[in-house]
């Protein structure tokens, strides 16, 4: 009995959600390959900088040199910079992430490029760490400064010398406030004859 309808128009829930389940397969797989090619990529560079990363001083222990997987595959080299592959998946892109947003210090297809200016950029970070570590230990110094020079003072003069630089101390201040009184009476007794002179009697 013929109803005119097609056979070959009939929807097959079925045979869709097979359809869509390859379609979604080949993706993840076509993904998973462009993930392997760009971790073997940041694996080549990070083999380019253990060299670099073994000469850090042990006491440094701000860098990384991780690579790490996920959506997009990324070599670590501190807590705040890192290195992925462009979108052309041969582009090495160095970003580093501060408090003004995402900056990119370098986007290079040239492995040796980036290498050398990962390098550089360890060295600054290096000089960086000691400048902040001077500058802390002067600030301490500064601040210990006048407590260790009079126990220092007082662990090698006798207890005699040290009163009498006081005394000599006290004596020098009597003798500025006294040059300070004299020169207030000065300058009074200067007004009173001038103001002599000016005023009519």
């Amino acid at each position: 009995m013929a109803d005119g309808s097609d056979s070959s128009n009939v929807r097959n829930l079925t045979d869709a959600v097979r359809r869509v389940r390859i379609a979604e397969a080949d993706r993840s797989d076509g993904l998973a390959d462009l993930q392997e090619a760009e971790r073997a990529r940041l694996e080549m560079l990070a083999e380019e900088l253990r060299d670099v990363f073994a000469e850090v001083p042990a006491e440094d222990d701000q860098f990384i040199l991780t690579v790490t997987t996920g959506t997009q595959p990324r070599l670590w080299i501190d807590m705040t910079a890192f290195i992925a592959v462009g979108r052309d998946r041969r582009t090495y892109r160095f970003l580093k992430d501060t408090r003004l947003g995402r900056t990119v210090i370098l986007e290079s297809p040239s492995l040796d490029d980036v290498a050398d200016t990962v390098t550089n950029y360890v060295a600054e970070r290096i000089i960086e760490r000691e400048r902040v570590l001077e500058a802390d230990w002067l600030s301490k110094r500064i601040r210990q400064g006048p407590k260790r020079r009079l126990e220092t003072i007082a662990g090698r003069q006798p207890i005699v010398e040290i009163g009498r630089r006081r005394w000599l101390d006290r004596r020098a201040a009597g003798w500025i406030v006294a040059g300070f009184l004299a020169g207030v009476l000065i300058g009074a007794v200067a007004l009173l004859a001038y103001a002599w002179v000016r005023v009519p009697i």
